[in-house]
């Protein structure tokens, strides 16, 4: 079977090498002569709103998916009418538009932060006083990694947001005073069955995810009934196949959808050392048509996310439980160019080997 990924980075090349043990090749649409899924897998070089590299792309391929959210909606449209594509272009036009997906959600009877669409100025001050202030005000697309966004907390800051962001759709979030970031991965099959990961602590910078913790600690039956449910009425609305993340508030015992992500997640990568399945694996399976895998837990994993630089991989690697994930990228400020997983079943001691294995992170990046 062949698996055809519109994008190929890091997602992609994960993809790719869960594909391998099942039998799944994958093949990647990416503008770039090079990527980081090209060593694992069939690489199209071609721009997305291309028809011609999207009927080669297409050519021999069982299903489509995608491994980033801002693949050109109509494209998707396109491949649709003549092999699968899985998730829907459905859920890959809410995901890309910040109001329709905060809409969505709150068709589905699911708390959002308060929110406010924004097309001109005079918007944009009746915004500032209906939802209050602090806010964050985003554009409605293209924002990923804390781009495309900025905090307001005073009167002070009002213009010089417009300034930056101004003139295009912009959206103004009320801003939630949480208790922490949580994430929730769901997988559902062709079949409609759904399954789901534990629930995600997660710690950005910057806007950039640097640390995510699994399972969460302190969870209770509710809150993670509350967010399994969450994601499950999203994917049964949107009819959805493949691996869905749910980005959410925890504010006392009730979640806050922040946002979604239709596809495999950066705070799922733990998954690849500590689950029975891999999200990159049963997002496949899902798309292929194949059965479901488990997602039980394999004891407590740290994923932390390496951001411009690595350390000297020796160093990573003498750690016990340590397993290093690099994707053939250079380096370069603010960029996602790897990520290690500590696994461990003791609680202690994988909170010593995340400090130990963080100082060498920051003597990296310094």
């Amino acid at each position: 079977m062949r698996i055809g990924i519109l994008g190929g980075g890091q997602l992609g090349r994960m993809m790719g090498l869960a594909g391998h043990p099942l039998g799944i090749s994958c093949r990647t649409l990416e503008p770039g002569a090079v990527c980081p899924s090209s060593p694992v897998a069939e690489h199209h070089p071609g721009d997305y709103e291309d028809l011609q590299a999207l009927y080669r792309f297409s050519q021999g391929v069982d299903a489509v998916t995608y491994e980033f959210e801002n693949v050109p909606v109509e494209s998707a449209r396109w491949l649709a009418e003549r092999v699968p594509v899985y998730p829907s272009p459905q859920a890959l036009e809410i995901a890309q538009e910040r109001v329709g997906e905060k809409t969505f959600f709150q068709g589905l009877g699911v708390k959002v932060p308060p929110f406010a669409a924004i097309n001109s100025r005079d918007e944009f001050d009746q915004a500032i006083r209906k939802i209050g202030l602090p806010a964050v005000l985003k554009t409605t697309r293209f924002g990923y990694d804390g781009k495309g966004q900025t905090v307001i907390r005073d009167h002070t800051e009002v213009e010089p947001a417009w300034q930056i962001l101004g003139g295009r759709p912009l959206i103004l979030e009320g801003f939630v005073p949480f208790d922490r970031e949580l994430s929730i991965l769901g997988v559902r099959s062709r079949t409609g069955e759904c399954v789901f990961y534990p629930l995600v602590e997660n710690v950005h910078r910057a806007g950039i995810l640097r640390r995510s913790s699994a399972p969460a600690a302190n969870i209770s039956e509710s809150l993670l009934n509350q967010a399994r449910e969450i994601a499950r009425r999203a994917m049964e609305a949107m009819n959805y196949v493949g691996v869905l993340a749910v980005e959410l508030f925890q504010t006392g015992d009730q979640l806050l959808v922040n946002e979604m992500a239709p596809r495999v997640h950066n705070s799922g990568h733990w998954t690849i050392e500590g689950s029975e399945t891999s999200q990159f694996e049963n997002h496949l399976r899902a798309v292929a048509g194949l059965p479901l895998g488990s997602t039980d837990s394999r004891g407590h994993s740290v994923m932390l996310n390496l951001i411009g630089n690595w350390p000297t991989p020796s160093a990573i690697l003498a750690v016990p439980g340590a397993h290093l994930h690099l994707y053939g990228k250079s380096p370069r400020p603010n960029r996602k160019v790897g990520h290690i997983t500590i696994r461990e079943d003791n609680k202690q001691e994988l909170n010593e080997k995340t400090g130990q294995i963080q100082k060498l992170i920051d003597q990296a990046e310094d």
